[in-house]
């Protein structure tokens, strides 16, 4: 029986009946991952075609046969998968679904996944640098964001939004089969790519949603505002969460409660995020030959180089040496 084609024949990557390669070849392209043959595989050829733009990327992917997929949190970027036939059961975090061509998934890079895809299933692929999308909410929201992008697992590909949706990525993938006109002009190219993620993140529920849909949340209490004040003005020295608590003379749990209801962080977090920025502005302002990276993480609270590196690339979508070289 021939193969289904696939979207996109005009950028094949690569076919392969080598397990090794095509698992090398596609974490390439979307996240690494770990690939195995399923417990009822007959057959093993997979074949995936796509082509990257400026922030965004499209892709189908054929396994040819049942495989299962493991991936930890691989921070890089958003993965929207949409059925083309068949069922791959998706399980990431806490949440799983059964992804069909009626339903769709929106992989977010913090959680670790799991996948099994059923024998005859095939998908488009729809990829989104995650600094890129976060900075783009950012700019929507006219503010920056203190935790990272996360959308619902499910997605209904049969919701009017979602069919809004699937027409930018429709015309999105025309464009690159047929080296349509759009792709050759950067301005053009910019706003379809800037459509494509407005209309996601106003479509697939994430934690920014309410305030997306101007859900204007409620003035934060006095004790939330001067926490803040106190983590502003005193982010260098040795601070916890309990001093602050008894700063402002409310419980640690009172103060947790006012920081998640109010700013949608933790206090935790939110000095956290305090440092980072302050860290960040000192090794903008520094040159490699004035300051190091030990130096500049110490002074700003973080203990551990290896963690603050983590977090400042999360955080930043650089690491510290780039900031400092740059």
């Amino acid at each position: 029986m021939p193969a289904r084609s696939l979207p996109l024949a005009t950028h094949e990557l690569f076919h392969t009946r080598d397990i090794d390669e095509a698992r090398a070849r596609v974490g390439h392209a979307l996240a690494p991952h770990e690939l195995r043959l399923g417990k009822h595989a007959a057959g093993f050829h997979t074949r995936m075609n796509g082509t990257t733009f400026d922030r965004t990327g499209l892709y189908s992917i054929d396994y040819g046969g049942e495989v299962s997929i493991t991936a930890d949190a691989w921070e890089s970027c958003f993965l929207v998968s949409l059925p083309l036939a068949g069922a791959v059961e998706v399980s990431l975090g806490r949440d799983q679904v059964l992804a069909t061509p009626g339903f769709g998934c929106v992989e977010s890079p913090t959680e670790c996944m799991t996948m099994r895809w059923l024998t005859g299933a095939s998908h488009l692929v729809a990829s989104f640098d995650r600094w890129e999308l976060e900075a783009h909410l950012g700019g929507l929201l006219g503010r920056e964001l203190h935790r990272p992008l996360v959308f619902s697992l499910g997605m209904d590909l049969t919701r009017p939004l979602a069919r809004s949706w699937l027409s930018i990525v429709d015309l999105l993938r025309r464009e690159a089969e047929t080296d349509g006109d759009i792709l050759t002009r950067p301005l053009a190219l910019e706003q379809l790519e800037g459509l494509l993620m407005t209309q996601l993140l106003l479509t697939q529920p994430n934690n920014y949603t309410p305030a997306l849909s101007g859900e204007q949340p409620c003035t934060a209490p006095a004790a939330v505002k001067r926490a803040m004040e106190l983590f502003e003005a005193c982010a260098a020295e040795p601070l916890t969460v309990s001093d602050i608590a008894e700063a402002v003379g409310v419980g640690v749990r009172t103060l947790q409660e006012g920081f998640r209801r109010h700013l949608e962080t933790t206090p935790t977090a939110y000095l956290r995020d305090v440092r980072l920025e302050r860290a960040r502005a000192e090794l903008t302002a520094c040159g490699p030959d004035t300051a190091t990276i030990a130096e500049v993480a110490r002074r700003w609270g973080f203990v551990h180089l290896g963690q603050f590196s983590r977090v400042y690339r999360e955080r930043f979508g650089e690491t510290p040496a780039e900031t400092l070289t740059r």
